[in-house]
């Protein structure tokens, strides 16, 4: 039994930042009915990467495990009935529509909240219920680069660079994980239910909470430098640097003694505190120099044994492979009825007692749509007339699958995705970035 076993939340959220978030409730036992149009949700018609699947594509199915599908059409009179005859008994709502458009499904708060006055309505946003910005595309680049984070890495004069992850997006599920869990636990103690807004913008500046408090308070502008850096308000050498044979992350080392170690009499000299930041090109300069003479193991081995914070650089065949993310299970392998064996990263933290799991794969769109009307109450023959006249829909060709495997630890199937010929190797990642 999860931590939310007996709750349930009613996702009607699209792309990522929402149905990450209900997927999270769904890890932690609570009942999560996807609801999406006759359709089909439109990540499973969008999918990332060209990785489309059999019947479900990797990135919905990445978003999506532990729900239940029901297929309605919100625009039908009948369609709405049933979805407010599902909120009526839920805990949580979720939703991330552009301005308006829950009002004219009939989905808005003020609505929902008649039906259901102690619902917990989570809204997500790209920029905020209402402003200036309020109409505009809430796009994970498009708030990297309104957040101010692009300027935070790279090098003077090129393009502002933005993060290799959907960073935004994850960082806003988070933040409504949280909400929602705060105004579950508000509820509990009162009664009450609540709104709990969530906005891209908000939560992207919210996370540079240290970067743009050394501006506001500190003064200190963002400055690239001519060489490559890893963040500007954090000292060279800060990055990633070539070596023999592959690449080697440095984490902000004791210059003295880094200096030693790459037999650099003028790295040893430099005030790390302050030359750290006022000399970091010539510092860069000379650790990518140095690196070169050796390799990344002997490298990572050199630095070890002197204290200083040093990593590979790895692809994601690398990853799979470590002994650490192994021995953590971070990733979950489970079996799908029609994507066959999944591997996909589980559950960032654990709990002693009620610990996260896979119940489920990604659904089908429409799969438990019979199944949840039924649990509403609805009669066989209204189900049969709703689907009938295209109200709901479903799908009958596979049954909801139970994980198979869900600890985590799914070694076989790791094995088989680290030896994937298209997957590229540590010290392949350079041509892999410009391809």
């Amino acid at each position: 039994m999860g931590a939310l076993s007996g709750y349930r939340v009613v996702d009607l959220s699209i792309a990522m930042a929402g149905p990450l978030a209900a997927m999270r409730m769904g890890d932690l036992g609570a009942d999560v009915v996807k609801v999406e149009p006759v359709t089909g949700e439109w990540q499973r018609h969008a999918p990332a990467g060209g990785a489309t699947g059999n019947r479900i594509n990797a990135s919905f199915l990445a978003l999506n495990r532990n729900k239940r599908s029901l297929a309605l059409d919100l625009k039908s009179p009948a369609g709405r009935q049933a979805v407010h005859d599902l909120i009526a008994g839920a805990d949580v709502f979720v939703q991330n529509y552009r301005t308006g458009v829950a009002e004219r499904l009939g989905v808005d708060y003020e609505s929902v909240r008649r039906t259901n006055p102690g619902i917990v309505y989570v809204s997500i946003s790209g920029y905020g219920e209402d402003g200036p910005y309020a109409n505009r595309p809430g796009q994970d680049l498009l708030l990297q680069a309104m957040s101010g984070a692009m300027y935070n890495v790279g090098r003077e004069g090129d393009p502002p660079q933005p993060a290799g992850t959907y960073t935004i997006d994850a960082i806003t599920a988070y933040s409504a994980v949280e909400g929602a869990l705060a105004a579950l636990l508000h509820r509990e103690r009162t009664g009450e239910g609540q709104l709990v807004s969530v906005n891209m913008l908000d939560a992207a500046l919210a996370v540079q909470a240290q970067e743009l408090t050394i501006y506001t308070v500190g003064g200190v502008p963002q400055r690239r430098g001519g060489r490559p850096h890893g963040h500007t308000y954090i000292r060279a050498p800060y990055g990633a640097f070539a070596t023999a044979d592959g690449h080697v992350a440095l984490a902000m080392p004791n210059l003295a003694v880094l200096g030693g170690l790459l037999g650099s009499a003028e790295l040893s000299a430099m005030d790390e505190n302050v030359d750290g930041h006022t000399r970091r090109d010539d510092i860069n300069a000379i650790v990518s120099a140095a690196l070169t003479t050796r390799t990344t193991g002997e490298w990572l081995e050199l630095f070890a044994e002197h204290g200083l914070w040093a990593s590979p650089v790895y692809a994601y065949a690398d990853v799979l492979r470590d002994p650490q993310v192994r021995h953590n299970g971070s990733l979950v392998t489970y079996e799908h009825p029609t994507e066959g064996t999944v591997t996909t990263p589980g559950f960032p933290f654990r709990l002693s007692r009620t610990a996260p799991e896979v119940s489920r794969g990604a659904p089908l769109a429409g799969e438990h749509t019979r199944e949840l009307l039924a649990e509403l109450g609805y009669a066989a023959d209204r189900i049969d007339a709703l689907l009938a006249e295209g109200a709901a829909a479903q799908d009958r060709s596979a049954q909801a699958p139970s994980a198979q495997d869900s600890s985590g630890q799914g070694p076989a199937a790791q094995d088989q995705l680290a030896q994937r010929p298209v997957a590229q190797s540590a010290t392949r990642q350079q041509e892999a970035s410009t391809a």
